[in-house]
């Protein structure tokens, strides 16, 4: 799995999930039951996963519908 974002920004995560899912690229979101944990004030961030080798279309359907400041760095992951 490939970690595409990591953000808090609910209205981000629910429009990188409706175009993900769109282009019919299966996708994991993890740690969005964390609220509980930490009080439901929006501190943790959520992660969206993609599998490895749809990495490469998820990035270009991020960066062509204008959201590239919400993907992660390549050399954060080493990849």
């Amino acid at each position: 799995m490939y970690e595409l974002v990591r953000t808090n920004d609910l209205v981000a995560i629910s429009l990188i999930e409706t175009l993900l899912r769109d282009a019919a690229i299966e996708h994991l979101v993890l740690d969005q039951h964390m609220s509980v944990l930490e009080g439901s004030l929006g501190i943790l961030p959520r992660r969206i996963m993609v599998d490895a080798e749809l990495k490469g279309k998820a990035r270009r359907l991020l960066k062509d519908a204008g959201l590239s400041e919400y993907l992660r760095q390549e050399d954060e992951r080493g990849g």
